[in-house]
């Protein structure tokens, strides 16, 4: 095992995508608590009339003491305002204002807490481009269009945010039809679209080939743990910048599905869900596809199947575990936030109406709270009437504390560690994302190579003399698939940052490397990670193979394939746990004093150039002159089209200091691709041992 290190990085698309954070934030911190309750009787009608005296409020079962209190009387009903005009609002006194003028790229907010827009209703349509095709993305549009022509009434407020490669606010809330027309149709169908495939992992890709042709096909599915955490991070953002607003909202997610892969996306999607409730938001996805009928093997729009997988039913059967997993994070998204789910049917208006009727008439109670005590944990509310009325109230079971670190002990902050790691559920205050690979050392010991990147704009930065600086702490540790630790890495490092680093540190990363010795088998890593200014936790969990390679005969044995848009200098490093450079300098990834940065997200951009290495280990030798011989070439795949192919290499010369090892490096710009999806392949070709591999890994290039 090796200590880790730390350095500084330029934004990525991960940290991007991570990062997105921003906009106002509402916060307990000052103990102000804001309670949406719906009151309705048996026959699910709105009871109005109730006063401040009419309601309990109880947290953790102590009464609290109402300071505000309003009601919003949302007519569910009444005429429709002729096409292409302004709805008229319902009537209300001067002090409550009206409706705000059309303002794009931010969520007005007049005070954080006060109720700005009174007796309205706020929709939120939430266009997800990065999951649907581009005939999807027509069929949202489409159903927007019709809404907001045919069916918006004159209490909604609408607003509209998409996400591609980012988050953004395309329309603040706002009733004139024109302005939100003017929106939806100024969108290009098939923006970012290139991220709506999701792609293979290994198990597909081993079915799908001839056995006698692949060896082991590091599993893809890290591609899609990156792409679901971009989706559900987006609207983690958005609810952030919807939670200044006390009213109730509804966020109406056009979507193709979202897919989930293990514990890290679990971890996104829990505080996707804790940002919402937190922000008095109920999510309601569409699933934009309508009614689908699925194809055995697939359709047109594919290649088929190959191997045996299409007759044995094997093919259909994951296609459709496929499709129904993209709808369950859907319905969670739904469930846990008081929403609904809209799937299976084209008229996807009917998505919208149902979020339209859902948000009646509500009171909203806010009140301070007794508890001074800012540990983090889960504060229940009780709302109870004081009349006695036949009523059904809705509203949300509570609210997560704010934590105040400063006040951690020693003790405290070693066992919040500890039981960080323990812990089954994750922790998401601090995003992480991750990637591991291995190289062989030799017959029975791996190298594995541990990546991990934070965002910098989450990091949180003291001052000190003229530099600025934080404290990070790591602990990773390795299980057995289904057996005890064998492998632990901790870690307290302390990043000092220059002036001019430091104010870049929003558009910039941080990236820990450390790494285990590990024979075959398979895996499961675990890693927190806490900054210790604000003590935020981040855990990141998944599984891993390192493959036997002595027991692959037929083929060419290699490393795992590293794909990287950046080569940083080592004496980049900001903050390392130890003084050894001999170990920085140790690891496969360093050449000539220059460390790639393995992306984790597999998402590059036209202007950046993208670096591939990887390791053949055991070439045969001519007998005669005992040189190597291999041929290389690097290709880019979309669909049954080579979208780029390099000219062959010539590889002979073995890594200084391990015989048996063959490095292969290939550097190429990405400027002259298309931007979308490619399967970027290696082939290596052992012209002595009669031997080949194909070492693949999926990409999305952007503009």
């Amino acid at each position: 095992m090796k200590r880790g290190w730390i350095r500084l990085l330029p934004l990525g698309l991960l940290a991007a995508a991570l990062a997105q954070q921003t906009g106002p934030v509402f916060r307990t911190t000052t103990n102000l608590v804001i309670v949406n309750v719906f009151v309705r009787d048996r026959s699910g009608k709105d009871i109005i009339g109730l006063t401040k005296d009419d309601f309990t409020i109880l947290e953790d079962g102590k009464p609290q003491t109402i300071a505000i209190f309003e009601f919003q009387r949302i007519e569910s009903g009444g005429p429709e305002s002729p096409p292409g005009k302004a709805s008229s609002p319902p009537e209300k006194t001067p002090a409550q204002g009206s409706a705000p003028a059309a303002s794009p790229g931010t969520i007005r907010v007049a005070a954080p807490g006060k109720i700005q827009y009174q007796d309205r209703r706020l929709l939120v349509l939430f266009f997800d481009h990065s999951s649907m095709s581009p005939a999807d993305q027509v069929r949202a549009h489409e159903a927007a269009l019709k809404f907001i022509r045919e069916q918006m009434q004159p209490a909604d407020m609408v607003a509209i945010m998409t996400f591609g490669t980012q988050l953004k606010v395309e329309q603040d809330f706002t009733d004139d039809r024109d302005a939100l027309e003017r929106v939806i149709r100024s969108f290009r169908t098939g923006e970012s679209s290139e991220l709506a495939e999701e792609a293979q992992t290994a198990e597909e890709e081993e079915e799908a080939e001839d056995e006698t042709q692949v060896g082991f096909v590091a599993d893809e599915s890290e591609f899609n743990i990156f792409n679901t955490d971009r989706k559900l991070s987006a609207l983690q953002t958005a609810a952030r910048m919807l939670a200044a607003l006390p009213e109730k909202k509804a966020l109406i997610y056009f979507s193709s599905g979202v897919s989930r892969t293990g514990v890290e996306n679990d971890s996104q999607l829990r505080a996707t869900i804790n940002a919402a409730i937190r922000a008095n938001i109920s999510f309601y996805p569409v699933d934009a596809r309508g009614l689908v009928a699925t194809i055995a093997g697939g359709d047109a729009s594919q290649a088929s199947p190959r191997g045996t997988g299409i007759f044995s039913g094997q093919a259909q059967r994951r296609q459709m575990e496929r499709f129904f997993a993209r709808q369950d994070t859907l319905v969670a998204l739904a469930e846990d936030t008081g929403g609904k789910a809209f799937l299976d049917a084209n008229d996807l208006t009917l998505g919208i109406r149902q979020a339209q009727n859902d948000i009646r008439s509500y009171y909203v109670l806010g009140y301070y709270s007794t508890n001074q005590a800012q540990d983090g944990k889960f504060r229940r509310i009780q709302v109870r009437l004081n009349r006695p009325l036949q009523a059904k109230l809705d509203y949300r079971s509570g609210y997560f504390a704010p934590k105040d670190f400063s006040r951690f002990t020693e003790a405290d902050k070693e066992q919040q560690l500890q039981e960080a790691l323990a812990l089954g559920d994750p922790i998401t205050d601090l995003p992480l994302a991750l990637e591991v690979n291995y190289f062989r050392l030799a017959q029975n010991r791996y190298f594995v190579p541990v990546s991990l990147k934070i965002p910098g704009s989450e990091i949180t930065l003291a001052r000190r003399g003229s530099t600025e600086f934080t404290e990070l702490d790591f602990i990773g540790q390795v299980r057995q698939a289904r057996g005890p630790v064998v492998a632990v890495v901790r870690d307290g490092i302390r990043v000092r940052l220059r002036a001019e680093d430091a104010a870049q540190l929003e558009r910039r990363n941080f990236q820990y490397d450390t790494g285990f010795t590990l024979p075959p088998g398979s895996y499961r890593l675990k890693f927190v990670v806490r900054e210790n200014l604000l003590g935020r936790i981040g855990t990141f969990e998944t599984s891993f193979q390192v493959p036997d390679l002595s027991t692959v005969k037929d083929r060419l044995r290699t490393s795992s394939l590293v794909l990287a848009s950046q080569r940083e200098p080592i004496t980049a490093v900001a903050g390392a746990a130890t003084k050894k450079r001999k170990l920085l300098a140790a690891s496969p990834l360093v050449q000539d004093n220059l460390k790639l940065a393995p992306s984790v997200t597999r998402v590059f951009r036209r202007d950046q150039n993208l670096y591939v290495y990887l390791e053949v280990y055991d070439p045969a030798a001519d007998p005669e002159d005992h040189q190597l011989s291999l041929v290389g070439e690097l290709a880019f795949l979309r669909g049954k089209r080579k979208a780029f192919q390099s000219p062959p290499v010539r590889l002979s010369e073995t890594a200084p200091g391990r015989p048996g090892v063959l490095p292969v490096r290939f550097e190429t710009p990405l400027k002259d691709l298309t931007p979308g999806r490619y399967i970027c392949q290696v082939t290596l070709v052992d012209q002595v041992g009669k031997r080949f591999a194909f070492a693949r890994a999926p990409v999305v290039v952007l503009p």
